[in-house]
């Protein structure tokens, strides 16, 4: 019993049964099931050394508390089963102190050194001082040599430093991938501990048959390597040793060598690796997938949180499965790890439910001092990733294109207004199947009513948080795969060149990500534009527009004072508005009628090659009930160009362009449709669809046939203008002139080029006739009219031999030499005694820190040269000359301007310049955007307007007469034969009260509408273009131009078409030159800048006398149309009529209203007023020749100067010269389609 007696004394875990009873363990007693008591080991011991004679003797299989290490017979492990933590621990602490102590003991010698030999360099020094100079050079040498040593050292040390760094650092490719490595290897071993915390904690293992043991080891001889390369590349070594990275290494790297050595393992502290965890962030930041502050701040605390939760579990899966020491092992509990995370979680959370606990005294020791820094911690991280993640942006994904599908980028100004704006043109059911989605990018997230719309409209419209200066936002969009990118402004800011900065910033940085992505942007001031053009990227042929508001805006004011109304037609047409119908005869249900008509654009269809435009045109107002009103002209060399109402001398091309006037876009497709073998005889238009005839391609030859055809009035059976030399050319000239591109009109004057080779027998007369302008050099095909008389007059050719400028070098504008702001001036007695009539009043509000509003806008469309200079109207501007001396630098080449400082509200102001027989008032406003509250924004326009309507004055002619001696200030010429009956000029009555003022007034806040009438009968709620200011044109808002933008991205050339009309012609490169100099520049007349005065422009034609009298009193609107273009080329397209003509009694009123492109059958009254577009008249000027240009002869005295036009009987025209006769004979043939 003896060796029992030294078997019961072992103590520890399994150390009874090695104490000397030499027990061995039979081949059949499984690693897994063997579980020795402490109690019975000694018993045990002494019946199996008693019972056990032989070795074959059968083993009874004891029970035992204590955990002994399970071993099978093919591990050549402990057989006594004795446990060998301690080794392990053992490892890794002599590893950390050793190194720690090694640290310190080389601090201490090196700060010994350092002080001994500075003491030592002290006693050198004055050594050196007492030996002398020569001495002391002999002494140095050695130490000079001994220095560089070191320094060489040194130096190679550092290199070597310095490489370790490199290689350890995120900032090279290799670091990169050397720190990402590592963090992957400790996720990987990480899992092995997961795999192999099922494993009793302590077990024999073979090296060379368990995987996960080699795969251990493999990983922590990389993390050695790793762990060598930081100690060098540190630079403090003992704040290395104790960073958290290197403690885990320390207790879980060499415990691996250990169990190789051991042929066992234990998991120990290998739950350490989870710390890793914590540089999760900073892998993600390498790897640049976070990139913003706040995920990067998510990342972090998850990090911490999950790795302390898991490096705690670990803790308490190791004591609580092992047992205290001083127990020996035996309270241990039996606990999977995931039940300790579990048991960790709730602990934090809740204190725990007491299903699981801890037993041991290390756990509940351990739970103690956690929970204290659990409950912080989940106290603290749990509500901050909560918060981090529900402010997470709700809206900060990323677009999804579809395919087949287009989407746009809308950015800016967005909010609830002019987003609903937006959407409402951009989707609205007038147009085509609108297969694109609208992608919207701002940086605040949108309030619940921008969500709600967003919402309404998911199936079309996205928007993501974000600002389209970061470059990774426009990633997010899909900015470079985007059809276009839309830029919306804000109207109503405060400072509006800060605006459009904003969005020049926002236009360079989309350019800079994406430079060929077609942008479209709204500028608030004409002068910002200029900064556009010096963007390298920035190109308006590709699709590139920026649309002025304030351009705009006073463009259409201006056409206003041309012709009352016009702003309102123009606003209606190119804004998408539902059909409203009213069974009511009023004057609301004409007037809608028109609302619902827009522009569009189609390909004319091959019927009407050939044909001049007033034939096309004609052809489809009368049988495709369309309203042509401009083509797209293609010229020689390929340039595209908008022509309006170009008039009979131009042919239609193959592949035309042409702009309508429809109420639907699938109307536009009859003229695209159209056949005249198919469709001749059909009345109804609306059969008018594609057919299946095969259009053959017209030869060359008779293409040009035609076309001389056309020119000389003949047939082609009758025609001699194909001479066989040029029929025998026919090859050369098609050689030169493909099909597909050549121009009927080009065709024509190139084979009149042939015709010229030969001797010609025409007189001069008719090769002029027939040549046009041929001998021009830089006339083009598009200007080459055939009519002779179209060739210009004899007072133009005076103007070209003339060596004063009296037009901008580009010859779209009158012009003159710069005045001082001084010589403009009048004072109100001037004023008051000077005659004016006809004139222009700008009643302006601003003062000197008011925002320019650009009120060269305002005048360049009344100062276009298509008007001969006695057809300018005077303006005058009514405002605070401290902010009109601001605006003068943009003003000062324009002629016939006057100043009249002061103020809109004052009545004496307003007498002083005979506000009561002017052609238009117009009341702008500079403060409009320096007021918060929007229902005051417009008070003094508003108190403005409300005053003129409230003035009585007496009879004017009365007063002209009596002033007709008065003064006249210098430049002002009452000598004007404009009085002349040959002029047909219509006669005003005598205005007696402010009401029949006709006036315009700005309004920047649509609800505002509703105060410049005190009897109209506008509900408040009303939209804007149903209020009746807006349908008589007495008001206009900026908000309506907010439908160009989707206009624009549908059609670019209908936004040069609104521009044409309203601008009086500025081009790109007027802009230029404006963005040059910051102003017009003079230039002398030539042919080719003469030639530019050659457009249309938009006039009223009165319907109370003239040739159109007979019309008036009960006509057809559509006879009115045919013969106005057959007889002088002039395009109908609207009525202004009265407001209340449809009444049977008589009525005061003379409020008007705009009629939209009536129908054929329209009935006419004699009070109406037609809006056309009149050709540019070359012999108006020849009767004024007596009127030098530069004496700026103002209106006549005598009466007041009307936009309405009234074409003269034809007694006048008896009277004309003989070359207007010739003409009129000319343009009343009969049109002939083919």
């Amino acid at each position: 019993m003896a060796n029992g007696g030294g078997g019961g004394g072992g103590s520890s875990g399994g150390g009874g049964g090695g104490g000397g009873s030499s027990l061995r363990m039979s081949s059949n007693i499984h690693a897994n099931h063997l579980s020795l008591d402490a109690s019975s080991s000694s018993s045990s011991s002494s019946s199996s050394s008693s019972s056990s004679s032989s070795s074959s003797s059968s083993v009874h299989e004891p029970k035992m508390d204590a955990l002994i290490i399970p071993v099978t017979m093919e591990v050549p492990c402990d057989s006594r089963g004795q446990r060998m933590w301690w080794a392990f621990l053992a490892s890794s602490m002599v590893t950390f102190f050793g190194g720690l102590f090694i640290i310190l003991l080389w601090r201490t010698l090196k700060y010994l050194w350092t002080v001994c030999c500075h003491c030592g360099g002290k006693t050198k020094e004055a050594q050196k001082i007492n030996n002398g100079s020569s001495q002391a050079d002999g002494t140095l040498k050695p130490a000079d040599e001994k220095e560089e040593a070191v320094a060489a050292e040194v130096g190679w040390m550092t290199s070597v430093k310095d490489w370790a760094g490199v290689m350890i650092s995120a900032q090279t490719l290799t670091g990169r991938v050397l720190v990402v490595l590592v963090f992957a290897l400790s996720i990987g071993a990480l899992v092995i501990y997961f795999i192999d915390s099922s494993n009793p904690i302590e077990s024999c293992q073979n090296f060379y048959k368990d995987f996960t043991l080699q795969i251990d080891m493999a990983f922590n001889v990389f993390f050695l390597l790793y762990f060598g390369l930081r100690f060098i590349a540190a630079n403090d070594k003992l704040w290395f040793w104790l960073e958290v990275n290197s403690v885990v290494d320390f207790f879980t790297v060499p415990p691996v060598f250990v169990s190789v050595y051991l042929n066992r393992s234990w998991l120990g502290l290998r739950f350490l690796r989870a710390l890793r965890l914590i540089q999760f962030s900073e892998i993600l930041q390498f790897l640049n997938i976070l990139k913003t502050s706040n995920s990067i701040k998510l990342v972090n605390l998850l990090s911490i949180f999950i790795s302390t939760w898991l490096t705690a579990a670990g803790f308490i899966h190791l004591v609580e499965n092992s047992g205290d020491p001083w127990e020996n092992f035996q309270n241990n509990q039996a606990l999977t790890y995931w039940e300790c995370v579990y048991l960790l979680m709730v602990t934090m959370s809740t204190v725990g439910y007491g299903d699981v606990y801890a037993k041991t005294t290390l756990g509940r020791l351990f739970m103690v001092f956690f929970i204290l820094g659990g409950l912080a911690m989940f106290a603290s991280y749990v509500p901050e990733i909560i918060e981090l993640i529900g402010n997470r942006k709700k809206y900060g994904g990323s677009y999804s294109a579809v395919s087949g599908r287009k989407h746009i980028v809308v950015c800016g100004h967005i909010t609830l207004e002019s987003v609903s704006n937006f959407l409402k043109d951009f989707l609205h059911k007038d147009r085509d199947d609108v297969n694109v989605e609208i992608v919207f990018l701002h940086n605040i997230s949108p309030n619940l009513e921008l969500e709600a719309l967003f919402k309404r409209h998911f199936t079309q419209v996205e928007f993501y948080q974000g600002s389209v200066l970061n470059p990774h936002d426009l990633a997010r969009v899909k900015i470079e795969s985007a059809d276009a990118c839309l830029i919306l402004a804000n109207k109503y800011c405060a400072d509006p060149d800060a605006e459009d900065a904003s969005n020049i910033m926002r236009v360079i940085s989309i350019k800079n990500y994406h430079p060929k992505i077609r942008i479209i942007t709204q500028m608030l001031q004409y002068h910002n534009k200029a900064h556009l053009l010096n963007i390298p990227s920035w190109n308006w042929k590709e699709g590139d527009d920026a649309i002025c508001l304030a351009e705009l805006k006073l463009g259409f004011i201006a056409q206003s004072c041309l012709a009352q109304g016009l702003s309102t037609m123009l606003a209606n047409l190119f804004s998408m508005r539902s059909f409203i119908k009213i069974e009511e005869d009023t004057w609301q249900k004409y007037y809608l009628e028109g609302v619902s008509n827009e522009m569009y654009t189609e390909y004319l269809s091959s019927a009407f090659v050939g044909l001049s435009f007033p034939t096309v045109c004609e052809l489809c107002f009368v049988k495709l009930k369309l309203l042509m009103i401009a083509i797209e002209y293609k010229s020689a060399n390929r340039e595209s160009r908008i022509l309006i109402n170009p008039g009979n001398h131009l042919k239609i091309q193959e592949g035309t362009l042409g702009f309508f006037i429809a109420s639907d876009a699938k109307e536009v497709k009859r003229a695209f449709f159209y056949c005249k073998a198919c469709h001749d005889d059909i009345t109804d238009p609306k059969r008018i669809k594609k057919c299946g005839c095969k259009r053959p391609k017209m030869s060359i030859y008779r293409r040009m046939r035609r076309a001389c055809c056309f020119d000389c009035g003949r047939s082609e059976r009758d025609c001699s203008c194909m001479s066989g030399r040029v029929r025998g050319n026919v090859d050369t000239l098609e050689r030169a002139f493909p099909l597909s591109s050549v121009s009927v009109n080009d065709c024509s004057t190139s084979f009149r080029a042939f015709e010229d080779e030969q001797p010609s027998t025409l007189s001069p007369k008719k090769k002029q006739r027939n040549g046009g302008m041929r001998n021009s050099p830089g006339s083009s095909p598009k200007l080459m009219r055939h009519d002779p008389l179209l060739i210009p007059g004899n007072d133009q050719i005076d103007n070209m031999d003339s060596n004063v400028k009296k037009y901008d070098s580009t010859g779209m504008f009158h012009w003159c030499a710069p005045k001082e702001i001084e010589k403009v001036i009048l004072t109100r007695s001037e004023a008051a005694m000077t005659v004016l009539s006809g004139h222009v009043v700008v009643c302006i509000f601003g003062d000197v820190s008011s925002a320019l509003i650009g009120l060269r806008n305002l005048v360049m469309p009344l100062r276009a040269s298509n008007f001969h200079y006695h057809e300018l109207k005077h303006i005058v501007f009514v405002g605070s000359i401290e902010y009109l001396k601001r605006e003068w630098e943009t003003l000062h080449n324009f002629p016939k301007v006057s100043i009249l400082p002061g103020t809109p509200l004052s009545r004496a102001d307003l007498r002083a310049v005979n506000i009561n027989l002017c052609d238009m008032c117009v009341i702008l406003s500079a403060n409009q955007n320096n007021i918060d509250d929007t229902s005051l924004q417009d008070k003094e326009c508003i108190l403005a307007s409300l005053n003129i309507k409230s003035m009585q004055f007496d009879d004017s002619i009365g007063v002209l007469q009596a002033n007709s001696q008065g003064f006249t200030p210098p430049g002002m010429d009452r000598s004007s034969p404009d009085n002349s009956p040959v002029h047909g000029m219509l006669r005003q009555p005598s205005i007696t009260t402010g009401v029949n003022i006709p006036i315009i007034t700005e309004l920047v806040n649509d609800t505002n509408v509703q105060f410049l009438d005190q009897d109209d009968d506008d509900d408040p709620d009303t939209e804007l273009y149903l209020t009746q200011p807006f349908a008589c044109g007495t008001a206009f808002a900026v908000s309506v131009l907010d439908s160009l933008m989707s206009a624009t991205y549908f059609n670019d050339n209908i936004l040069t078409l609104i521009r044409t009309l309203v601008t009086g012609g500025a081009t790109p490169e007027l802009e230029a030159l404006i963005a040059e100099e910051n102003a017009l520049r003079g230039g002398y007349s030539t042919p080719q800048t003469l030639a530019n005065r050659d457009r249309c422009r938009v006039a009223q034609l009165a319907l109370l006398d003239g040739p159109f009298a007979d019309l008036g009193d009960g006509g057809c609107y559509g006879d009115l149309f045919c013969k106005a273009l057959k007889t002088y080329n002039m395009l109908c397209f609207g009525i202004y009529r009265l407001r209340d003509a449809h009444l049977s009694t008589p009525s005061q009123c003379t409020k008007r209203y705009v009629i939209t492109n009536p129908p054929y059958e329209f009935e006419l009254v004699p009070t109406d007023l037609i809006f056309c577009l009149m050709q540019f008249d070359h012999n108006a000027g020849q009767s004024r020749a007596s009127l030098s240009h530069s004496s700026h002869s103002s209106q006549s005295s005598s009466k007041k100067s009307s936009s309405v036009h009234s074409i003269p009987s034809t007694a006048n025209r008896q009277n004309r010269p003989k070359s207007r006769e010739s003409r009129d004979k000319q343009n009343r043939k009969e049109m002939v389609y083919r």
